[in-house]
């Protein structure tokens, strides 16, 4: 599946060691939600995201894509320590220069 480099990236990040080249995806006035919750900029999302992987010790693999609007929407099989694992999410990407600018995460 062709996914664009940004959006590769969040997909094939390894914790922690890809923290910084996670961050780098990210705009400077990126929003990701997830959970309920907003996390802001790059420095939040990868801090949200190592205490994720700590946390719940999670693979997303990418099922299909489709494009919506302004939106790259990935559908992703997520196998973890969580209840419900594995589940399919839908992790809706909107993209600008080569960069996310906004994830919403989602069942």
């Amino acid at each position: 599946m062709q996914l664009p480099p940004p959006i590769r990236t969040y997909f094939t990040a390894r914790a922690p060691q890809d923290g910084d080249a996670l961050a780098a995806a990210f705009a400077p006035d990126a929003v990701v939600r997830d959970e309920g919750r907003d996390h802001r900029g790059p420095q939040q999302i990868r801090d949200w995201w190592l205490a994720a992987k700590a946390r719940y010790h999670h693979h997303a693999e990418p099922i299909d894509t489709t494009q919506t609007d302004d939106r790259t929407v990935v559908r992703a099989t997520v196998t973890g320590d969580f209840p419900g694992s594995p589940a399919v999410l839908r992790f809706a990407f909107v993209l600008a220069d080569d960069r996310v600018t906004a994830l919403e995460i989602g069942g």
